[in-house]
């Protein structure tokens, strides 16, 4: 088995010869789509400095930012996930790209065919070199490479769960030499001496604590890295991280996932994917302000208040769908199917979501997100917080225009505690999960979760 000194630097070189790869496929893209653009029958085209600059600093951003080769190396997800990520990182740097040539005004003088065939062309180029570091990462941990021994000591369902989840992740990277329980005669600081395991996980039932003690004095004289797992029953609340917070180490049971440079990331995505869409959509908010103007009396917008980041009560804007009415004071009456209070033209809307599109306004007012939990009318809140476990917890971050449970199939009409349960479930795992990525990934299956959903009227 290599050394560690091996699998270390095994690893450290696995994930910069990734990141060369990831540079070099965005250059080729670059070129291979200025080839197609501008070559000549007879001979290559000639890159101008200008271009020659945009597409290294382009690739360069890309590879340093978005290039996370660690996630494909055994240990990270699986390949077409890998995939689906990298080709999502290029077009988010493709875009700001665009932004940046639009603001600066300098879009005139870079060919726009050349800049739409580069976004094609590097995707695929993208997967060839991912591929290529994924199974050669893959053909790396088979030879023992980046592969980390453990001892398992405990006799708890969390164990139990450890083993099934390296065993089903054939790609974990980590290995269980053995497990032993507290009661079946193994010693633990022989077995270490005997093994000399790189990691030992230790899980103990909260009953059974005060053994960390004696298990600890035993492996005084290990080298390994030792790990505490934590009991099913504190999983959940050793799940939500860790903070140091005035010098002493706190576990985060209930706080917003969205703080330091995460908001700082999140605002961006925000901001830019707002400032998009509405540059993009504008014609389209002008058709259909026209159509809900000629086809039913009454405003083009409808506002309502719902609760924000940290319970505020905010206006949300949404293209007006049904015909003017005034609800009973202190309630709120769902849409429901063949409801003779929405308009044609807001029949069209509802189901494709399009009179959502003013909310965009709503997040470059700092109001709501591109993606977090949908807001709820107050009546709703009211009623559902004191039904419904850590309802809450929604409000920790912004409301979004779609969202996690949106896109799993709980969007639309909510008529039973089931239906909201399962909405909520799924924005406390978003919260929970919460990354640029998953961001992303949400945006991208918005429209394809919009046309499937049958249960919006």
């Amino acid at each position: 088995m290599p050394s560690s000194f091996a699998l270390q630097y095994s690893f450290s070189n696995a994930r910069f010869i990734g990141r060369i790869l990831d540079f070099v496929a965005v250059c080729i893209g670059g070129w291979l789509a200025y080839q197609l653009r501008f070559s000549v029958a007879g001979g290559w085209a000639t890159l101008r400095p200008a271009e020659h600059l945009l597409i290294l600093s382009l690739a360069l951003f890309y590879a340093l930012f978005f290039g996370k080769i660690d996630r494909i190396l055994p240990g990270g997800d699986a390949l077409a996930s890998m995939a689906g990520r990298a080709a999502a990182g290029w077009l988010v740097v493709w875009t700001l790209l665009i932004v940046l040539l639009a603001l600066t005004k300098s879009a005139e003088s870079v060919s726009r065919l050349w800049l739409v065939t580069w976004l094609a062309i590097t995707i695929p180029v993208l997967w060839i070199g991912r591929t290529i570091a994924f199974f050669t990462a893959a053909r790396l941990h088979r030879a023992g490479y980046q592969n980390k021994t453990v001892l398992l000591y405990g006799d708890t369902t969390m164990v139990r769960a450890v083993r099934d989840r390296i065993r089903q992740a054939t790609g974990s990277g980590y290995t269980i030499v053995d497990t032993l329980a507290p009661d079946d005669g193994k010693d633990i600081e022989t077995l270490d001496a005997t093994i000399r395991p790189e990691e030992i996980w230790i899980s103990l039932r909260m009953s059974d604590q005060e053994q960390l003690d004696a298990i600890m004095h035993k492996l005084r004289h290990s080298v390994a890295n030792i790990r505490l797992l934590p009991d099913l029953r504190m999983y959940q609340l050793l799940n939500q991280g860790m903070s140091i917070t005035v010098g002493i180490p706190m576990v985060n049971i209930s706080i917003s996932p969205i703080y330091g440079g995460r908001k700082v990331v999140k605002t961006l995505l925000d901001y830019g994917v707002a400032s998009l869409a509405l540059v993009l959509l504008s014609p389209l908010l002008l058709i259909i302000a026209i159509a809900i103007k000629l086809t039913s009396k009454g405003p083009v917008l409808f506002r309502q208040k719902r609760h924000g980041w940290n319970g505020e009560v905010i206006w949300v804007h949404k293209f007006r769908s049904m015909l003017v009415h005034r609800e009973v004071y202190g309630s709120v009456t769902q849409a429901t199917r063949e409801d003779v209070r929405v308009t044609p033209v807001g029949n069209f809307l509802r189901k494709t979501s399009l009179d959502e599109l003013p909310q965009f306004f709503n997040v470059l007012q700092g109001k709501m997100s591109v993606v977090g939990p949908r807001p709820h009318a107050l009546k709703h809140n009211n009623v559902y917080s004191k039904l419904i476990p850590r309802y809450a917890l929604r409000h920790k971050v912004k409301p979004g225009i779609t969202g996690w449970a949106q896109v799993c199939g709980f969007r639309g009409e909510t008529d039973t505690l089931d239906k909201m349960e399962g909405r909520v479930r799924h924005d406390i795992y978003y919260l929970e999960h919460w990354s640029f990525w998953m961001d992303l990934k949400i945006i991208a299956l918005t429209p394809l979760a919009t046309i499937q959903n049958k249960n919006v009227y």
